[in-house]
């Protein structure tokens, strides 16, 4: 126990930093593999390298953080392992930006003096978020930290796809992918973020071969029409019949091309007519393949034309559509232009527009390996929390398209692949290659492209653990316990995880996923640096202090929804450590002669006493409930109310007599004992939520054992707990304290002073409450100022002339006389009457005239009757009280 007392203002920075520095050196969030010990463990969503601490991080981390420092003081073996991601496309941009500023690119560099510059950013900048989290209080396993490119990831990352294309189920296809001109690189479908935007239907006319006839073609990216092979109906439209297998002549390029049927096309849409463009449109692609078209790539990796678009060639491809709708006009061909609101990909990165484009990618066929994965939901072996992702997660695998895993990129896990110019035979392999096994060649090219970022952090719950190698760690940490994540990764990460955890990991990756929501602003808009509405973390904390900003962003949410940033609740929150802080500083000044060895006998403990006990156990019991169902805020919510509402608004104030008393010295311990005992508890129920502010003042106060955060969580005790609770003590309790708070109003309703006492008399509805009172009415007299106490036998007639108040069981009753000055409380009552009248003669003579009513607003009109309203309805309430006080 440190000195005796904590300073008077409540200042986080001055402990924080210090609180945190003390954990990690007496590595006290280390784990030891101990297969006697229960293990409970947790891998955090590994941040971008390059990242800094946002909202969301925050959110995620606190949530993470809670159920590991929880389930540590409960006795579990924990382990929170940490680590970032190499994040390829976010680093690489970066890194880029910082090599045009010097007026160079990293062609200029080449590949191998490009990556030591993106690993110098690495070690300048990623440490950055990794400091941040420790500011932020989280509890994570420092000496395990991870890095998906470190030397064990990327074993591990060789060996899936080694063993993935050896079963086949990687291969190297040429497809349409979704490419971002802006990234110079093919995503997978799940990072196209799909938007309505409104733009145009352009409808054009394609000429029939030798024939005064046209086909009119609706599309809504004209400057792909360069690349179309064919025009598409459907078999069963009465309107082109007679045209289906005739040849279309194609506008501006005046090259031939088929108009077929196909069952694809919607006849509703546009003129029922499409053009197909197969090296363009996923779907054009598919009828492509049916119908052996040819693919004219016209858009290049870059968003330009392409020597495919004739004279466009090198134009921006938004650039090349004004001119070509401008030639299209020119000649004839453009029929008409039509507004239409349609979805749009964009990059879910740099959000510039996708260009669906065709391209030789690897892929990972997904069949066989997402039926597993959502099997493990679906039979509970996993669990969502909220179970509604469970939904959305299943169809998601029900439905899924073969996943394209290589990036145009240079950062990143380079892709295991290559290619003998010899034999022209390509070798995957786990170690490097530089001798052909089939022709003995020695001119071998590794692939250029890297593994999609998710491809390497799908395997992060094993692969941190040590796999492939049957480590310790894996034996006993694998599978890991639970997953925090926000709703917006189950596709790029919680699915993955689960199909490469079954598949390599022979487990599940977690037994339960708790599904987070995201943090928007006041205004309940999502948070972005194009808005300019994100609120950093690290200025929170700098302002009002970890504990504060983990606790606001706990509290008032529920799993699975959104929440709002609102400063006052920042401020809200700020306060009730204040609180806390404030009533710890009184025990510890109330702590001279404090006998850590008394334990009172059960005749020393009062019924103020009885009750604070049963309600700590009540919220103990309650806190862990909620706790194992994962409803964090509300566990939050009741630590809060208990605090607040119970012990420091009423216990502290209840036991103030005894402390204060130093001749009796065994009520007086006893008020030590409790009050000691309760805090005590009391902060170890709170350090999951707020661990500086509970380990300063817990060390401060009677206590034992190193830390706060390895002492023993207080609802592991049940039996202990069931003992203290007694809902007939509370009850009693609760009765004493609506009374107190019911002569507090009466008092304040006659403007009684403060420090006057006044006669309290109480009939009883409920007779077992007499003893009660009568053993009680200290409480009464010390805290509603209610001298003397007089309990009505009876049947007895109640008292005239006086205010009267009812809880349940008790009616109260304060005479007025002697406890007001009846002539003063009249002068004052006439005051406020005559300014009454005046105003509401003075609303009485505008609402009467008829030229306000006629040029004022409604608005202004029903404000000043709302206001004249007010007004006489206080008039009446001072009339009834002058006649009250007259009748005194």
């Amino acid at each position: 126990m440190e000195e005796n007392n904590i300073p008077k203002v409540y200042d986080p920075k001055s402990f924080e930093k210090k609180w945190y520095g003390f954990w990690e050196e007496n590595k006290l969030f280390h784990a030891v593999v101990d297969e006697e010990k229960q293990p409970y463990s947790i891998v955090i969503p590994p941040p971008n390298v390059t990242g800094q601490l946002h909202m969301g991080h925050a959110l995620d981390n606190t949530l993470q953080d809670i159920l590991i420092r929880w389930r540590r003081m409960q006795g579990y073996n924990t382990l929170w392992m940490p680590g970032c991601d190499h994040a390829g496309i976010a680093t690489q941009a970066k890194v880029e930006g910082a090599l045009r500023e010097e007026g160079t690119n990293r062609y200029e560099l080449g590949r191998e003096k490009f990556l030591e510059r993106v690993w110098q950013w690495k070690e300048k900048f990623g440490s950055r978020i990794m400091s941040q989290l420790r500011s932020l209080g989280s509890s994570l396993d420092w000496d395990r930290e991870r890095f998906t490119m470190d030397e064990g990831c990327s074993r591990a990352v060789r060996e899936v796809f080694v063993s993935l294309y050896e079963k086949g189920l990687i291969y190297q296809g040429t497809r349409i992918t979704n490419w971002c001109p802006d990234c110079n690189t093919a995503i997978s479908d799940i990072e196209v973020e799909h938007e309505t935007e409104a733009g145009h239907l352009w409808h054009i006319r394609y000429q029939v071969k030798g024939e005064d006839k046209y086909v009119e073609v609706a599309t809504t990216r004209p400057e792909t029409m360069f690349g179309d092979t064919g025009v598409a109906v459907n078999p069963a439209d009465e309107r082109y019949t007679d045209l289906v297998g005739k040849t279309l002549i194609l506008p501006v390029v005046n090259r031939e091309i088929p108009l077929f049927a196909d069952e694809y096309v919607d006849s509703a849409f546009g003129t029922g007519a499409v053009k197909v463009t197969p090296a363009h449109d996923p779907n054009d692609y598919e009828m492509g393949l049916r119908h052996n078209l040819e693919q004219i790539k016209v858009i290049s990796n870059t968003g330009k034309m392409t020597e495919g678009a004739g004279k466009y060639e090198g134009m921006d491809r938004y650039e090349c559509r004004k001119a070509l709708v401008k030639e299209l006009q020119e000649i004839g061909a453009l029929v008409s232009i039509e507004d239409h609101e349609h979805a749009v990909g964009h990059c879910s990165r740099c959000h510039s527009t996708i260009e669906p484009m065709i391209s030789t990618q690897w892929f990972v066929k997904m069949e066989s390996l997402a039926k597993p994965a959502a099997e493990a939901v679906k039979n509970g072996d996993i669990k969502f929390v909220p179970e509604r992702f469970t939904k959305i997660y299943c169809n998601w695998l029900d439905n899924i398209r073969d996943w394209c895993i290589s990036r145009q990129l240079w950062w990143g896990h380079r892709i295991p692949a290559w290619y003998c110019d010899d034999c022209g035979e390509t070798i995957v392999s786990r170690t490097d290659v530089d001798v052909c096994p089939k022709c003995g060649g020695r001119h071998l090219r590794q692939d250029e492209d890297v593994l999609d970022t998710w491809f390497s952090s799908g395997l992060w719950p094993f692969e941190t653990m040590g796999w492939p190698d049957e480590t310790p760690e894996l034996k006993q940490f694998y599978p890991t316990s639970t997953l925090v994540t926000g709703y917006d990764i189950i596709f790029f990460w919680v699915a993955r995880m689960v199909m490469m955890g079954l598949e390599f990991g022979k487990d599940i990756p977690f037994k339960t996923v708790y599904i987070h929501g995201l943090v928007r602003d006041e205004q309940g808009r999502k948070m972005s640096k194009s808005l300019g509405n994100g609120i950093d973390p690290v200025e929170v904390i700098d302002q009002y202090g970890a504990d504060t900003l983990r606790f606001m962003l706990i509290t008032g949410n529920t799993p699975g929804n959104d929440m709002r940033f609102i400063n006052d609740r920042v401020v809200a929150t700020r306060n009730f450590a204040n609180k806390l802080w404030n009533a710890s500083r009184f025990m510890l000044m109330n702590l001279e002669g404090f006998d850590k060895g008394f334990v009172p006998e059960e005749g020393d403990y009062t019924l103020a006493d009885k009750w604070i006990l049963s309600r700590f156990a009540k919220t103990a019991q309650g806190v862990t409930a909620n706790l194992e169902k994962f409803e964090l805020g509300e566990a939050g919510r009741l630590i809060y109310e208990f605090i607040w509402n119970e012990f420091c608004d009423w216990y502290i104030e209840l036991a103030k007599a005894r402390l204060y008393d130093k001749e009796n010295i065994r009520p007086r311990q006893t008020a030590q004992y409790v009050l000691g005992y309760v805090l005590e508890r009391t902060l170890r129920l709170l350090h999951p939520f707020m661990p500086f502010i509970t380990e300063e003042i817990w060390q401060h106060i009677p206590h034992d054992g190193i830390s706060i955060m390895v002492a023993e969580w207080p609802g592991n005790d049940e039996a202990g707990l069931a003992k203290l609770v007694n809902d007939g003590d509370e009850a009693a309790m609760t009765a004493i304290m609506e009374s107190i708070k019911t002569i507090r109003a009466l008092r304040l309703e006659v403007n009684a002073a403060p420090g006057k006492k006044s006669e309290v008399i109480l009939n009883f509805t409920d007779e077992r409450l007499r003893e009660v009172f009568a053993a009680n009415e200290g409480y009464l007299t010390v805290l509603a100022a209610a001298e003397p106490v007089t309990m009505l036998p009876a049947g007895a007639e109640k008292p005239e002339n006086a205010m009267t108040g009812v809880v349940n069981g008790v009616e109260i009753y304060l005479p007025l006389k002697g406890l007001i000055d009846v002539e003063k409380e009249t002068a004052r009552l006439n005051k406020e009457m005559a300014t009454l009248d005046k105003e509401i003669s003075r609303l009485e003579k505008k609402l009467g005239n008829q030229g306000f009513l006629a040029k004022a607003p409604a608005e202004v009109v029903a404000g000043e009757q709302e206001k004249l309203k007010g007004y006489q309805e206080k008039q009446n309430a001072v009339k009834e009280r002058l006649a009250y006080l007259q009748n005194i």
